[in-house]
């Protein structure tokens, strides 16, 4: 390692002050935005790197997004090297790399300079509820190319020194659906990086432009070092498990999705070779994507109290051929690309989780469960447009039950949009929103349930769509727990008649009075269930988790 010139209490004060600069981003992100899935989901993350494009910290929100801002900024020096100017802002969604994801979410890229000289770039992604494409919400599940799923932006000058693009702007404002929505959450962007830029001159004019330099790069050594700690400690060896993916939303074929894991004393590999190669549906997952996913559980079983940096992940290796369902190539559709990329984190968790039982529990309910859903607004002129994602059930670990109504490991610091800001806010009903008691998951620690959550449609011609993925299989339990349950939605026609379960749809019409049912997945329950004691059981049954005929069936109660 090498050796600092700054002395360890001025570089702890210079390192508190960048996680800071992450974190007001974040905030002022949320403030200044026009979209319920910015500023009530959450939906997006900020982060600052250094001139290399290293992350050095990032702020809370969605997990997915866990070294995709660092892929961004790479992207940004590789295609505009020595052309980027201060006040240069670069507006970047490209889903095969650059940090893509899928087409919605849309990051900013901006240098910062000091004297002249580039000593930063603060970056954030966020996701837009509308950017054209085929469909209101550009995501489909029946999508076949990404022309289909709307605007590409190939990191493109939004500002060049300064001075917005304004035909680039209004490319965009012709070209989205909500327009005064889609703007309003990139100008707050904007805001978010210009929050980020004045916090770093401040600390150059503070400690001067070397200092923070270097700072920054002590902080990527420690959290390296962080790392290859705790690696130490992991059961070395190689690792080896194969899944299936429900299907592609055009077919109904089961993918596969392999994992070669290899640990050694200050390396951790993870293979996928052998995973099918990408599909015709848009459940396709970019190498960005796969990487982030894989990101998460590593910190989850290596320091998941880290504040986040690459340095953290410099032991961590990730291979995927290209071309494959979890490294995509152009033109393949990617607007559901969690479908796939989930099982980066999956296949690691699975694969571990009895040789580290204090750090990972059974399975959880593996799926965004996106809702997107449209149509005329009961009370208002236009239209409107819910996207949204679900919560379900995780699994129950060795010493606890799993926790209930949670966004999947993808979404992370995420949180759902209120009843009331939903009914206020779109022209629908939600008449339950409820625990799914379905008694799966039983264990000697139980998974936490899963929820329904229905929506009544107010207006005619309304359309719904939705990807439940993990619909075909239910979630794992562990060591003797028993499996949660899977992810579906039924549709409740005013005239009685059921219509379902679904795992995916696109465009379902619904009129005055149809209702959509949401069920996610109860979580894996941990440890043999006739080992829970009867006191739990009993409070389960108070509590209604379970009814007394589950807790026959499932653990063998009896008053």
């Amino acid at each position: 390692m090498r050796s600092y010139k700054t002395n360890p209490f001025t570089y702890e004060v210079i390192k508190d002050a960048l996680i800071a600069t992450g974190e007001e981003m974040f905030i002022a992100l949320a403030k200044t935005s026009m979209s319920p899935i910015v500023y009530e989901v959450l939906d997006y993350a900020c982060g600052l790197t250094n001139h290399k494009g290293e992350l050095v910290t990032q702020g809370n929100g969605v997990t997915g997004f866990i070294g995709m801002l660092s892929f961004m900024v790479k992207d940004t020096i590789e295609k505009h090297g020595d052309t980027i100017k201060e006040g240069d802002i670069f507006i970047i969604n490209d889903p095969y790399k650059g940090g893509g994801s899928h087409l919605n979410d849309v990051g900013l890229v901006m240098p910062i300079f000091y004297k002249g000289q580039l000593i930063s770039f603060v970056a954030n992604k966020a996701h837009w509820t509308d950017v054209g494409g085929k469909d209101p919400g550009s995501m489909s599940t029946n999508s076949t190319e990404i022309y289909q799923e709307g605007l590409q932006f190939a990191c493109l000058r939004l500002f060049s020194e300064g001075e917005v693009n304004d035909p680039l702007l209004k490319f965009i404002e012709t070209n989205v659906r909500h327009p005064e929505i889609s703007i309003g959450d990139l100008w707050a962007q904007v805001a978010s990086l210009r929050t980020g830029e004045k916090r770093l001159k401040e600390l150059c004019e503070k400690y001067e432009s070397e200092v923070i330099i270097e700072s920054m790069e002590r902080f990527l050594d420690q959290g390296e070092r962080l790392a290859l700690k705790e690696i130490e400690k992991l059961p070395k060896g190689t690792f080896e498990l194969s899944d299936l993916i429900d299907d592609d939303g055009i077919t109904d074929d089961q993918i596969n999705i392999q994992i070669k894991i290899t640990i050694t004393e200050n390396e951790f590999i993870c293979d996928f070779t052998g995973t099918d190669t990408q599909v015709q549906g848009p459940i396709n997952s970019s190498y960005t994507g796969l990487v982030s996913s894989v990101r998460t559980i590593f910190l989850a079983i290596t320091n998941p109290a880290q504040d986040i940096n690459d340095g953290a992940f410099r032991p961590l290796t990730v291979i995927a051929e290209e071309g494959s369902v979890v490294n995509t190539s152009s033109p393949a559709p990617t607007s559901m690309y969690w479908e796939s990329m989930l099982y980066g984190s999956e296949l690691i968790w699975k694969s571990l989780s009895p040789y580290l039982p204090d750090k990972l529990t059974a399975g959880h309910l593996m799926s965004v469960c996106t809702v997107i859903m449209g149509g005329k607004h009961p009370d208002k002129d236009g239209d409107f447009l819910i996207v949204e994602p679900s919560v379900g059930g995780w699994g129950a670990g060795n010493n606890q039950d799993g926790d209930t109504g949670q966004f999947c490991i993808l979404d992370g610091e995420t949180f759902n949009v209120p009843v009331e800001i939903a009914e206020t806010t779109y022209g629908v009903i939600i008449d339950e929103y409820s625990m799914r008691t379905d008694g799966a998951g039983a264990g000697k620690h139980r998974g936490g349930p899963g929820v329904i959550r229905s929506y009544r449609a107010l207006t005619d011609n309304q359309f719904f769509t939705a990807s439940y993925g993990h619909h075909k299989l239910n979630v794992w339990g562990s060591a003797g727990g028993m499996d949660g349950s899977n992810n579906e939605f039924l549709i409740e026609k005013a005239d009685g008649t059921v219509d379902g379960p679904f795992g995916k749809y696109n465009q379902y019409k619904l009129n005055k009075g149809d209702k959509v049912v949401l069920k996610t997945a109860t979580g894996g329950g941990y440890g043999d269930p006739k080992e829970r004691s009867k006191k739990d059981v009993e409070n389960d049954i108070l509590n209604g988790y379970i009814t007394v005929e589950q807790a026959n069936r499932f653990y063998g109660y009896s008053r």
